[in-house]
């Protein structure tokens, strides 16, 4: 609670969308190359395993769009396959 409370005046001080404030908190390139914004309420081996949770999440949105291009690449009808 205190959180939101704390964004909201920032927010409001930087005149930005609060939204955005809490973004750039679970962005890893902003928060220190986290994945996941600490918590200490779960012991460390949770954190960890919800950190592992989330990359295979990223690395499997990553392998399926890569499985799409290649799919849409190798039709042979389109302007980049020399045909």
């Amino acid at each position: 609670m205190f959180f939101m409370l704390k964004t909201a005046w920032v927010a409001k001080e930087l005149d930005i969308d609060p939204s955005l404030l809490s973004k750039w908190r679970r962005n890893p390139r902003y928060n220190g190359n986290k994945v996941l914004p600490d918590n200490p309420r779960i012991s460390p081996e949770e954190q960890e395993l919800r950190v592992l949770r989330k990359k295979l999440r990223d690395t499997e949105l990553e392998r399926d769009i890569l499985k799409k291009a290649i799919a849409i690449f190798s039709r042979g009808d389109g302007p980049y396959t020399g045909s």
